[in-house]
C-alpha cells in the first residue's frame, strides 16, 4: 500500500534544513517548514514538534545558531542561521546524499530475466564491470 506523504529516512530532515537556510537566509520554524513543504510539493509536511526536534538537534551540534527577531506579521519569534560548521556539514552530507541516489538508480535500473536480460542461450548475463 502507497502511504500518501513521503516518510523521512533518519537525517534527511537535517539536511533539508541546513539547505533551506543556505538557499533562503536566517528563517524562523514555521517558515522552514513551509518552505521544505513548498518545495517538495507537499509530499513532505512537517508537523511542529518535528521541525522544532531537528532544529534543536542542529543548534545542539552547532550547526546552526539561533537569535530572537520579528516575524512578518510583528510577532517575536526565534531564526535560525546556518554556522560555518553547519556549512561543512551540509556538503558532507550532500556528498552521501549524491553516492546513495546514485548507487539506488543503479540498483532500481537492474533489468529482471523477463525484461531483456539473458544471454542468447537462456543465462543470466554476467554484471559487467564499469570502465
Amino acid at each position: 500500500m502507497e502511504s500518501s506523504k513521503l516518510d523521512l529516512l533518519q537525517g534527511t530532515l537535517d539536511l533539508m534544513v541546513l539547505q533551506t537556510l543556505t538557499a533562503l537566509g536566517p528563517l524562523h520554524g514555521y517558515g522552514i517548514a513551509r518552505r521544505i513543504e513548498q518545495v517538495s510539493g507537499n509530499e513532505v509536511l512537517l508537523n511542529q514538534g518535528t521541525i522544532y526536534a531537528s532544529l534543536v538537534r542542529l543548534e545542539q551540534r552547532g550547526w546552526i545558531a539561533s537569535s530572537w527577531g520579528t516575524s512578518d506579521n510583528n510577532r517575536k519569534a526565534k531564526f535560525y542561521a546556518i554556522t560555518d560548521a553547519g556549512r561543512r556539514q551540509l556538503a558532507a552530507d550532500a556528498r552521501y546524499w549524491e553516492r546513495l541516489t546514485g548507487v539506488m538508480d543503479r540498483v532500481l535500473a537492474m533489468k529482471s530475466p523477463d525484461e531483456g536480460a539473458l544471454s542468447p542461450n537462456g543465462a543470466i548475463s554476467p554484471i559487467e564491470e564499469p570502465a
